[in-house]
């Protein structure tokens, strides 16, 4: 049999092109994975954002990415800083498609102007009304978040009927003291703050159940890392500010990703050297595929923190009405004390004649 002299030369172009021509990204023939939410999937909190000329604060380093590296998926990284549930319905789901394999989210926290709850907290007692911030935010988680959060489920379930769709938690911030000394949250303040992230958790869980969802809390991993204990994963008060009360990047590596990663691929997921690598890699493909969305993304106001003023206006006012000395701090930590045992009370009061008033109906 005669072998036709052209194939030789075939197989010669098929060896050099296998050893000159570069391997593509694993990511660009990867399961698609679409990563949707808030800041606490964007990565704000770990420093180092992609210039996608949006204020979203997306990172290589938030756990998306480096689930997305360790596993070599395609990862749609459109989760954005400061997104709550109308947000991600109008400028994130049309990222899904019926070939999506994974979905993950956070989002419910800047429904409840968390944030702006924090922002109230962290003032003396004598110049905000913690208690009353707290109470509203908790009114909204449970009236209003349950009926928003179903519909977005829904809609995301409809968009891509057969991806692996992970739900996130948010974690508990405070450990009971106040390490910070431009901030006056009390261990009380702190506590009613873990319990409205506990809240949230509670609904957003009962949520994804019922349609099919995984959820996972992350607050058992944060445990002994909230901010001022000895190892943070979450950062307190920070420059920019911005990144404050957010995880940092070891909070996304050994917090979330084991967490998110196991329920979304079904097995463990570590970060190595080589995945970061991997990830920071990738930078460049994902900044060009977010700048794509950017004048969508831009509609999306970020919640950020906002420092205690003591010089302001508003703040000298209360100070005269509470008799602070604004120059002398142990005058202005004597009337926050005096101001959160006044408060305490009130609330301690208003929850009893809530009572009695049930008992009455009864």
């Amino acid at each position: 049999m005669t072998i036709p002299r052209f194939r030789p030369a075939l197989a010669a172009l098929a060896l050099l092109a296998a050893v000159v021509l570069p391997a593509p990204p694993a990511s660009a023939a990867g399961a698609s994975y679409v990563a949707l939410g808030d800041s606490y999937s964007s990565g704000t909190g770990t420093r180092a954002y992609l210039a996608d000329g949006t204020a979203c604060q997306r990172s290589v380093y938030a756990y998306p990415s480096l689930i997305a590296s360790a596993r070599g998926y395609a990862l749609n990284l459109r989760a954005c800083s400061g997104a709550t549930i109308p947000d991600v319905a109008a400028t994130q789901l049309g990222a899904l498609t019926p070939t999506t394999a994974y979905v993950s989210l956070s989002v419910g926290g800047n429904d409840a102007a968390f944030v702006s709850v924090l922002t109230e907290c962290a003032k003396p007692a004598w110049m905000s009304n913690c208690t009353a911030a707290v109470d509203r935010a908790q009114a909204i988680i449970t009236d209003q978040l349950p009926g928003s959060l179903a519909s977005l489920y829904g809609q995301i379930r409809a968009r891509a009927p057969r991806a692996a769709v992970t739900i996130a938690g948010y974690p508990r911030i405070f450990n009971g003291e106040d390490c910070n000394a431009a901030t006056w949250f009390s261990p009380a303040e702190e506590s009613r703050l873990n319990a409205t992230a506990d809240l949230l958790n509670r609904t957003t869980a009962a949520a994804a159940a019922t349609e099919g969802f995984a959820f996972r809390d992350p607050a058992p991993a944060f445990t002994g890392h909230a901010v001022c204990d000895d190892v943070e994963w979450l950062n307190g008060l920070s420059s920019p500010i911005s990144d404050s009360y957010h995880p940092n990047r070891t909070g996304h590596a050994s917090g979330y990703v084991p967490l998110m990663g196991a329920a979304l691929t079904g097995a463990r997921v570590a970060v190595t050297q080589e995945t970061l690598q991997s990830a920071e890699a990738a930078a460049p493909a994902l900044t060009e595929q977010q700048a794509a969305y950017s004048a969508t993304d831009r509609r999306i106001r970020p919640e950020e923190f906002v420092l205690p003023d003591l010089k302001s206006r508003s703040a000298r006012a209360a100070a005269a009405r509470a008799g602070v000395d604004l120059a002398d701090p142990a005058s202005i930590a004597r009337a926050d004390r005096a101001a959160e045992a006044a408060q305490a009370a009130q609330a301690a009061q208003a929850a009893q004649a809530a009572q009695a008033a049930q008992a009455r109906e009864r």
